[in-house]
């Protein structure tokens, strides 16, 4: 099969695949170019898992700095319940049962992405862990 077909066919899998959660329409746009991005860097990508979301979640890293390990440092272990950042400032929940206009904005998503993933990670997450993180996001 020609890439570009596949390319096009799992785009559109995806895109009625997500469209049947709780995805709506940017978040829909979001998953898709994630989705084709993971699928350029790795062809055998066959699609996101809320499990790998959570493992990325509560995973510790040593690449970012020392007092945010991990996501849940700020986030909180439920993703349910508000957050607080190191200095005391309260964040919304980041499960979309709780914050359901959450990942709606793609520039606020890429911003907030950024940040955290340099500040927990030490490096930008890729198009497939933001997926996974929107996936666990998506199931919570």
């Amino acid at each position: 099969m020609h890439p570009n077909l596949t390319l096009f066919l799992l785009t559109a899998v995806l895109s009625l695949s997500l469209s049947s959660t709780s995805f709506a329409g940017p978040r829909d746009d979001l998953m898709v170019q994630y989705a084709s991005a993971a699928k350029a860097v790795d062809p055998t990508f066959s699609g996101f898992s809320a499990g790998r979301g959570k493992a990325l979640y509560l995973q510790a890293f040593t690449g970012g700095k020392p007092d945010t390990p991990t996501c849940a440092n700020c986030h909180g272990r439920d993703t349910r319940a508000p957050g607080q950042t190191l200095t005391g400032k309260s964040i919304e929940p980041v499960a979309l049962s709780v914050s359901p206009t959450r990942y709606t904005d793609p520039v606020k998503v890429e911003k907030w992405f950024k940040r955290n993933c340099t500040e927990v990670m030490g490096r930008e997450c890729s198009a497939r862990e933001k997926g996974d993180w929107l996936s666990f996001m998506a199931s919570q």
